[in-house]
């Protein structure tokens, strides 16, 4: 189990009133969260980034910076954007209440606070963030690179590592705006969805790679979901290696061989001899539990796919 499943869930607590912040640590503290408070935006900000709480419970009138402007700054972080706020108003009227979910606001209580409601809200969102978490963990540990990015403004809602990776390499950038030339892809993508066809995109890299992009979700969704693949030998190799416990040079010739090369093509490709190239297909062979060269490339086509 990750760490971060062990850990209690932590709450950042925004308010520049004294009483209100000790009613909420002590209803929180008691309940099994662990607390941290803010009493003005810019602080709310720091602590948010720095510690990237479970859930921020805001009060939507501060002096200076209010609530709402957090909100929006929170939203508009890369970093901070998945963590849910409730605000915290007295203000029932609805265009209050309009106002905070319009700054990003996922949930609100009213005042005077009234503990029970606190914690029920609060218990609701830490479980949804944590799930949504745990499946963005669960794609980054199997090497998945998926993004998800809004159509209508261009911006990446979420990405994983490897997502991240392969943007900064392949488009030299950084930040939460997508990347135009996979933005033309998407959408042209999406009007190909619409008419039952499919588009993947492609974009050539160093040394022979090329990134590779499809959709993963149904045509006409509000969020389009994107998943990036590295082809080449450079990743296919590396892919390999990590699947099998192959040596480079092991991975290296099983990649040519999965390509339909003999043993002299191959020794001519990595210049080496014939003889070697025999010897890492034994060891090859051996980590696999197979005999023939077929059943070899059998499995790493199986794991290319």
């Amino acid at each position: 189990m990750d760490k971060a499943a062990q850990r209690s869930p932590l709450v950042l607590i925004v308010d520049d009133v004294p009483d209100n912040l000790q009613l909420l640590h002590d209803a929180l503290d008691a309940a099994g969260y662990t607390v941290l408070v803010a009493t003005h935006g810019e602080a709310a900000l720091q602590r948010a980034r720095l510690s990237l709480p479970d859930v921020i419970l805001l009060d939507a009138l501060m002096p200076g910076m209010d609530g709402f402007e957090v909100a929006r700054r929170l939203k508009a972080d890369f970093v901070t954007r998945p963590i849910p706020i409730v605000f915290m108003t007295g203000l029932t009227e609805s265009e209050h209440v309009v106002a905070a979910f319009a700054a990003g606001g996922a949930d609100y209580v009213t005042k005077p606070l009234r503990p029970p409601e606190v914690l029920a809200r609060i218990a609701a969102h830490t479980a949804n963030a944590r799930q949504m978490q745990q499946a963005r963990s669960a794609l980054d540990a199997f090497g998945q690179a998926t993004l998800a990015l809004d159509p209508h403004s261009g911006r990446l809602l979420w990405q994983t590592a490897l997502a991240r990776q392969l943007l900064q390499r392949y488009f030299d950038v950084v930040g939460e705006q997508a990347p135009q030339p996979l933005l033309r892809w998407a959408c042209h993508a999406e009007q190909a969805r619409l008419a039952g066809q499919e588009l993947p995109g492609q974009w050539p890299g160093e040394a022979g790679q090329r990134l590779l992009a499809s959709f993963h979700l149904a045509p006409g969704a509000a969020e389009w979901l994107v998943v990036l693949r590295e082809d080449g030998v450079q990743s296919s190799v590396a892919a390999l290696v990590a699947a099998f416990r192959l040596t480079q040079r092991e991975a290296e010739v099983l990649h040519w061989l999965s390509l339909g090369k003999t043993n002299r093509d191959i020794a001519d490709i990595l210049g080496m001899s014939p003889r070697t190239v025999n010897k890492h297909l034994e060891h090859v062979f051996a980590k696999l539990g197979v005999e023939t060269r077929t059943s070899a490339v059998a499995i790493a086509l199986g794991r290319a796919h």
